[in-house]
């Protein structure tokens, strides 16, 4: 089977109003969902995503997307498109998908990390539908087929956060992830009222999005273990160069420490657990070019006694299958999947799963697809309306 044609499409949708952006009240330093959608051509947040086909003579077709963000990834919806129609598509033509090291090596450049992910998940689900087997046996096997879902939560005084918590316990969410990261004793009162808000049985992370200096997260740790928050980690504590202070924050407190914004590649996993500076390592399939290097990381945290998380990633519902079938086929990763992205707005697959991978959940879970490839179809018909106007 050969490679006959590699294609993309770009999708805009709008923010909504209390999407990702943490308000009034936030206090993160370093929070980038908000201004880094907006320029002449976006007078107003969007969400973007450029979805990618691989075409082959097999008449087989595999999807995948990615989610361009200047502030967070570095790229913008004109970078990833144009990358993958101009250089990598074409560099992809008449090879073998079967060949998935060789394919996905002729991507590995510095840099292009979103469109590295889109086209390596759409290999993987066109080589899971060529040998009518889902992702996750591609990946090594299901160790389950059901996964915890978790949402951030946008910063904001104490009592709005913590009602928006109560309110998706009421539609069956078990775990959040509160935006934190200003002042340590202002937001360990955001955490207090979130945890008397949803009881004792809810998982609560918190993001503080590099936002403090090494004491202050020291202290958030203490506060919230003297005021028995419950806290399952602090995410990103300080900025992300600074490995050195997350190993002395990881060095004081109790509380697990994790690596967001300083894990993009599977060189910074490896930096990571060199400097000791984390308990935990974010995996997001954006930031290491694919499920392939998202299986390189986790089994670099497991030879290093870490455990993995996965994060956010946005997504028009192919992400969400993909994130799925990597939490399916890898054991060191922490219950609780980070899908924040149902929130914001409506997948597009086609029916079941259109309904299936959204909110309310069943039992606080989102069941993993079973099907060939990620199990899902992208409703093309659907997500014609969202095409963008800002590339052809």
């Amino acid at each position: 089977m050969k490679i006959t044609k590699v294609s993309t499409t770009a999708f805009t949708l709008p923010m909504p109003e209390r999407g990702y952006y943490s308000g009034e009240g936030a206090g993160t330093k370093r929070e980038w969902g908000r201004l880094s959608r907006i320029t002449p051509h976006r007078p107003k947040p969007v969400l973007e995503y450029v979805v990618v086909r691989i075409g082959t003579d097999g008449g087989i077709t595999g999807y995948g997307e990615a989610t361009p963000d200047i502030g967070f990834f570095g790229e913008t919806l004109e970078e990833v498109k144009s990358a993958i129609d101009r250089y990598f598509g074409p560099r992809l033509v008449g090879m073998d998908p079967f060949d998935r090291e060789q394919v996905l090596y002729q991507l590995d450049f510095r840099g292009n990390s979103c469109a590295r992910s889109a086209i390596d998940l759409a290999i993987h689900d066109l080589l899971g539908k060529a040998l009518g087997v889902p992702v996750f046996d591609l990946l090594g096997g299901c160790c389950r087929d059901r996964v915890l879902v978790a949402l951030e939560i946008p910063g904001g005084p104490p009592q709005e956060m913590a009602r928006a918590c109560a309110e998706y316990v009421q539609q069956g969410v078990r775990a959040f992830k509160p935006k934190i990261g200003g002042d340590p004793d202002k937001d360990v009162q955001r955490l207090k009222a979130i945890r008397e808000a949803v009881g004792k049985d809810v998982t609560i992370r918190a993001d503080a999005n590099q936002g403090y200096t090494v004491k202050e997260a020291i202290r958030l740790c203490r506060l919230s273990e003297k005021h028995d928050v419950g806290l399952e980690l602090l995410e990103q504590p300080i900025a992300y160069w600074d490995l050195a202070g997350m190993a002395e924050v990881k060095a004081a407190v109790d509380t697990l420490i994790e690596a967001d914004e300083s894990a993009f590649s599977i060189h910074d996993a490896m930096n990571i657990i060199r400097q000791g500076a984390a308990d935990v390592i974010n995996i997001k399939v954006e930031k290491v070019g694919g499920l392939y290097n998202a299986k390189k990381v986790a089994a670099m945290a497991e030879a290093a006694g870490l455990q993995c998380v996965i994060g956010t990633a946005f997504g028009l519902g192919i992400t969400i299958a993909a994130k799925l079938h990597l939490a399916a086929s890898t054991m060191i990763i922490r219950d609780a999947v980070e899908f924040t992205e149902v929130r914001l707005h409506d997948n597009l697959l086609k029916a079941p799963f259109d309904k299936l991978l959204t909110l309310p959940l069943k039992d606080g879970c989102f069941e993993v697809p079973a099907g060939p490839g990620f199990g899902v179809a992208f409703d093309e018909q659907r997500a014609e309306a969202y095409r963008s106007t800002i590339v052809d």
